[in-house]
């Protein structure tokens, strides 16, 4: 394995997980001399800049950029194109990559020369009980569907990873992030990905550490805005990206409507008590197998689909509706 890495890290005042973040690169297995780490800095105004300066004075490899835009996309693309890597990786601040992580990325590649993309599974790191919650729900296809990258459930081709490692063509063939997407940019990436010919591989020998969130509040704010900017990806492609994401906006269409229905007629009502007991049921069954405290996981379960539904409603109301631009408040930082 010879090909030349790069690591592209957003980030905006993440003084907490940033050194573990980078250090945990510069620790893989990898050859560190075919090693650069990015770190696009989005004016941060705790110490994350002073965090990443002290490292990158030991170690030639880490780069500090300065995101003046302060969004996800702008950061990816000034690290991406500061680059000139046969394989450019994306890593959240809030992770941290296994020993194997960089050096299975590469490998995965040389099973089919169709992969643009490769990727793995995510271990949560729960910071408090209701972080942990959180990514037990998160963990659970009944929470995410099959979002294999969080489930873990299976190696083979899908159609979207998180943390995505990209050959070089990729780039060179489809262009980078779209910088008008304040969310969604790597779904929307992934799916042009696959629209221009490439395959995306998830092997789960390529492992990260993600450091859950550790509020309700935050997670509700999170789904919503994925749900919302879900909507502007598909009006741009004209087309429903995947089936997944429309399942939580017929849940919360059945609610807003069964809630409705059921004042006019007894029948109506039964009819809406059914169908909710039934999506308890299941969500109650999925919480057991996870073996912690059910009725947390449940009320997690509620707020991920709620809050994915509810954005997705917003966004068919803004952008197919009434044809408007991204709200502002949508582009609020979720943590």
């Amino acid at each position: 394995m010879n090909k030349t890495v790069s690591i592209i890290i957003p980030c905006k005042n993440e003084e907490q997980y940033i050194e573990k973040c980078v250090i945990s690169l510069l620790q893989n297995t990898y050859p560190q001399e075919l090693i650069t780490i990015y770190v696009c800095d989005g004016l941060s105004t705790d110490k994350t800049v002073e965090i990443v300066k002290t490292i990158s004075s030991k170690n030639s490899s880490v780069h500090l950029l300065k995101n003046t835009k302060q969004t996800t996309p702008f950061a990816l693309n000034l690290g991406l194109k500061n680059s000139d890597a046969d394989i450019k990786i994306i890593l959240g601040a809030h992770a941290e990559a296994d020993p194997n992580f960089i050096s299975e990325n590469v490998k995965t590649f040389e099973i089919d020369d169709e992969i643009g993309c490769t990727g793995g599974i995510i271990e949560n790191v729960y910071e408090n009980n209701t972080s942990k919650t959180i990514g037990l729900s998160m963990s659970s296809s009944f929470g995410v569907g099959n979002a294999h990258f969080r489930t873990g459930v299976k190696d083979g081709y899908v159609d979207t990873v998180a943390f995505g490692a990209y050959k070089k063509e990729v780039f060179e063939k489809i262009g980078y992030f779209d910088e008008s997407l304040t969310r969604n940019q790597d779904d929307e990436f992934n799916y042009r990905i696959i629209k221009n010919g490439f395959k995306i591989y998830l092997n789960k020998k390529i492992k990260s550490k993600y450091y859950v969130r550790g509020s309700f509040d935050k997670l509700f704010r999170q789904y919503y805005q994925y749900g919302y900017w879900k909507v502007f990806v598909g009006k741009k492609h004209k087309a429903v990206t995947s089936l997944r994401q429309l399942i939580p906006l017929f849940f919360v269409l059945f609610l807003i409507s069964g809630a409705i229905l059921s004042l006019f007629h007894p029948y109506l009502f039964y009819v809406f008590l059914a169908g909710v007991s039934i999506y308890l049921i299941a969500a109650f069954m999925a919480a057991f197998s996870l073996k912690s405290n059910p009725f947390k996981i449940v009320s997690s379960f509620i707020i991920l689909h709620i809050s994915y539904g509810s954005g997705y409603f917003m966004g068919i109301l803004d952008f197919l509706i009434l044809n408007k631009n991204p709200a502002k408040k949508s582009e609020a930082l979720t943590r």
